[in-house]
């Protein structure tokens, strides 16, 4: 891999991972379209840390404070049921990625499945984001609510769903604002990115960490905390109908272009 494919992957990596628009999507359809050889897995180590720096540069001082909440001062606060939350609903995400990890490389990968996925939980964001009251805020969150957004992120194992655009969804038909809703995914995201580190860690050697490997994970670092500030603050007063016209031209592009090199 060049220099430059890994910042324009790293880029990509960054944007997709917080944007509903699904990363894991965009990897495997960059290389498909513009006739890249894979990445592998090596690299994509370098992009999970990227965005797992991101994440944790964000939202590093709420992860301390629910962790001194649970932990060690072992209260009974908000906060506290929130740490325990979001690693209950972090175990449906890690179960699905464990049993379908075959798939996930092989079947999962088609372009059409994936631009299908695009397409259909566009929809699926639209029309809940379209119908969902908005009732609840961050300290609305339930044991339930946590578990069933949870059970939502097994979903993103294929891509074109979106971790954060299906985790999303499931917030807003809960009946959260939508900047709860993207802060509960973001939130969410840090042990399931964390976890997918560590399981491909395994594949990493000294010999390994080269520029391109560097710049991949710099790139989707620096993006990533640009895309969680800017759809934090987007949210705030706007719907996600952008994302929902990028998913459905992005899907039926590619759609097209599988019949055409047919």
């Amino acid at each position: 891999m060049t220099v430059l494919q890994a910042l324009i992957m790293g880029i990509i990596q960054g944007l997709g991972e917080f944007l509903p628009i699904s990363s894991s999507a965009h990897l495997v359809l960059t290389p498909w379209v513009l006739g890249w050889e894979d990445p592998g897995l090596v690299f994509d180590v370098a992009l999970h840390m990227g965005t797992l720096l991101a994440v944790v540069a964000f939202f590093w001082r709420d992860w301390v404070e629910l962790f001194s909440e649970a932990i060690i001062k072992r209260r009974s606060t908000q906060k506290a049921s929130m740490f325990w939350y979001l690693l209950i609903a972090t175990i449906p995400g890690a179960l699905a990625g464990y049993t379908l990890e075959e798939q996930a490389e092989t079947i999962f990968r088609s372009p059409l499945i994936i631009a299908s996925m695009l397409i259909i939980m566009g929809l699926i964001l639209f029309i809940v984001d379209r119908r969902a009251v908005k009732r609840k805020n961050m300290n609305g969150i339930s044991f339930v609510d946590s578990l069933l957004i949870g059970l939502s992120q097994a979903f993103a194992i294929i891509p074109g769903v979106s971790r954060s655009g299906v985790t999303m969804t499931a917030a807003r038909a809960l009946g959260f604002t939508r900047k709860t809703a993207a802060r509960f995914s973001f939130l969410l995201s840090t042990p399931i990115i964390f976890g997918a580190g560590v399981m491909q860690l395994k594949n990493l050697t000294i010999s390994d960490i080269n520029i391109a490997f560097i710049i991949g994970v710099l790139s989707s670092a620096i993006v990533g905390v640009l895309s969680i500030g800017f759809l934090l603050r987007y949210l705030t007063t706007r719907s996600f109908d952008i994302f929902v016209w990028y998913r459905l031209i992005i899907g039926l592009a590619i759609i097209v272009l599988v019949f055409v090199r047919m």
